[in-house]
């Protein structure tokens, strides 16, 4: 995905020259096209976020559009009370791009750990906040993420990732139609769709054929699909890669408290405690159940629990 990040961005710095990239130490190599390009606008305050986000502040009120990136977890919790304060409080035009969040970087430790991300930029009211699930999605969503007159959050993942095939085409605040099917939906939000995708062959094989969609948007969210959902299915399966508090499923099951007959929300997801060590993301993704294989048992026991 940030190889589609840094595409897309030369793109619309071609298109639009108001828009500048802030990085904080990183993306070498994966910036260079731009530097090169439209050096003035290239600005890497160094290993300094809190002073990344304020520049950044400063530069969308002299009408620019800014780009601020870094590492997930360290623009999101370390510059969290300058995004606060300088940008959702005045409402200002700043895209916050949050590379490798999620277990993406997990082989680093905890450090580089970002499954709260998703909740700090959500709890902001004035903050959209986008998930996408693979190259395509960043590629549609940065050019409608420039023209929204307020601030986003953008988490990016990194090389590599595999494209995937949806009925919708991406619209900011809407989810995307990936298949239907009877029983049981399954939503999911960011790259964790491409494992939702490796777990419908499974469930094939198990006769059980959900729903699904993709909520590449998690803030504001897509309420029509939920809405139509309560008719349909008994249960809803979400996978996500952020803490319970503050992520998708969180919002979603708030979203129907108030609503009666509404279908059972299981989460499938990190659980609320601090991963400790360094595993590689596969491995914490089978250890706390999520993976294909947890997606498939999900899916199995909300439809024999039904009966």
């Amino acid at each position: 995905m940030r190889k589609a990040f840094s595409e897309t961005l030369l793109q619309l710095a071609e298109e639009n020259p108001r828009v500048a990239l802030l990085t904080g130490d990183l993306g070498f190599q994966v910036f260079d096209d731009f530097r090169t390009r439209f050096g003035p606008r290239y600005l890497n305050v160094g290993v300094a976020e809190a002073a990344l986000v304020s520049v950044a502040a400063g530069m969308a009120m002299e009408r620019w559009r800014p780009f601020a990136y870094s590492i997930a977890s360290f623009i999101t919790g370390r510059a969290f009370e300058q995004i606060r304060l300088l940008v959702d409080y005045p409402n200002l035009p700043v895209i916050i791009a949050g590379g490798g969040g999620g277990t993406t970087y997990a082989s680093s430790g905890i450090t580089h750990i970002a499954a709260e991300d998703i909740a700090l930029m959500s709890v902001l009211p004035n903050m959209t906040v986008v998930n996408p699930g693979d190259p395509n999605e960043i590629r549609e969503l940065m050019p409608q993420l420039l023209k929204l007159p307020g601030p986003s959050y953008l988490r990016v993942g990194r090389y590599g990732e595999p494209t995937y095939q949806a009925v919708d085409p991406v619209i900011l605040g809407k989810a995307r139609f990936v298949i239907d099917g009877e029983g049981v939906a399954i939503i999911s939000t960011g790259d964790i769709v491409l494992v939702v995708l490796q777990a419908l062959n499974m469930l094939k094989e198990n006769q059980i054929f959900p729903i699904v969609y993709q909520m590449h948007t998690v803030k504001p969210l897509d309420t029509t699909v939920l809405s139509l959902l309560t008719k349909r299915v008994h249960t809803i399966v979400v996978v996500e890669e952020s803490f319970p508090s503050g992520g998708l499923a969180s919002a979603i099951s708030a979203w129907f408290v108030q609503r009666r007959g509404s279908p059972r929300v299981l989460r499938l997801g990190p659980p609320d405690a601090l991963a400790l060590g360094n595993l590689p993301r596969d491995e914490l993704r089978h250890h706390f159940g999520y993976d294909a294989e947890g997606i498939v048992f999900a899916c199995r026991s909300a439809l024999n629990s039904s009966k």
